[in-house]
């Protein structure tokens, strides 16, 4: 593939995947953005950290299959792990060169490190942005049943509370909550600044694209990589997190930095989940930075 900016369709792993290149006139390894979810987008980056990448950086949008502008898969199993990280390497191939650059927000996150692991010779340097190993991981249930004790207000507390309440496994608890908070309180719980979220929503209306839930549904059912794989991964790594992070949390974020072998860990101190929307411009800085580091 000719790296030119633009939009594309690339047939990976038989399924025609949106592409988007920006920044292609710098001729940089090219940096491949992986978005979170699971069944996310890249449209709101687009607009927010992703433009500040690419005045030095090639950037490389990728939505996975199913997601986004991407293509749906004929089989609604074929969204398991294993399956988005060769879509990944088929999009390495597609783009022509040896080694990528890869930054993963979230479920995102976790993906670029599974990729790490079963390609090390292919990635030059990963940035995870609070990353997720595993949906169903007790530290992460038990950061966001408290973070949405801390958020909720008096019109949906009492349903909260009751779902905090109930004899069930935390798991099942939290996905109780989830299912009783509106969309306020959903704000909220991701974002710091209020300011942030309204306009983050916004732009979702605008997308007018939807999250089936197909990949959730398949990629919740085992870990993206487990903690002992995790130490396997010795490409330089950069952990990126807000300190207000609800979702998945600073001392989760830590754990997974002191875990990589060569990882560094910074938090963005006025940020929640989504630092590359609320602190765009610090948050690059910080990227940039750590991708132009020695290998």
């Amino acid at each position: 593939m000719n790296l030119t900016d633009g939009e594309y369709k690339l047939t990976l792993g038989g399924v025609r995947q949106w592409v988007r290149v920006d920044g292609a006139r710098h001729g940089t390894v090219p940096l491949v953005i992986v978005h979170g979810g699971p069944g996310g987008n890249h449209f709101v980056f687009e607009r927010t950290a992703g433009p500040l990448l690419a005045r030095e950086r090639t950037v490389v949008y990728h939505e996975q299959r199913g997601c986004g502008r991407s293509d749906a898969p004929t089989d609604e199993r074929a969204y398991d792990v294993t399956t988005l990280v060769r879509d990944l390497d088929e999009l390495r191939e597609a783009l022509g060169v040896r080694a990528l650059d890869l930054l993963g927000y979230s479920f995102g996150g976790g993906l670029v490190l599974a990729y790490a692991h079963a390609h090390p010779g292919r990635v030059r340097r990963v940035v995870a942005q609070a990353p997720v190993l595993d949906l169903h991981d007790a530290r992460i249930v038990a950061c966001q049943l408290a973070g949405f004790a801390q958020i909720v207000t008096d019109e949906v507390r009492a349903r909260v509370e009751g779902a905090l309440a109930a004899a069930a496994p935390p798991e099942v608890r939290l996905e109780r909550v989830w299912s009783s908070v509106d969309s306020a309180s959903v704000d909220r719980f991701l974002f710091e600044d209020p300011r942030w979220a309204a306009r983050n929503r916004a732009w979702w209306r605008e997308s007018g694209l939807v999250n089936t839930g197909l990949t959730h549904s398949v990629v919740k059912e085992r870990p993206l990589l487990s903690w002992s794989a995790l130490r396997d991964v010795r490409v330089p790594a950069l952990v990126v997190v807000g300190r207000h992070d609800r979702n998945v949390g600073v001392g989760y974020a830590r754990e997974v930095s002191e875990t990589l072998e060569r990882a560094e860990l910074v938090v963005l101190e006025e940020a929640a989940h989504f630092p590359d929307v609320e602190v765009s411009d610090a948050y690059a800085e910080v990227v940039l930075r750590f991708l132009a580091g020695a290998t």
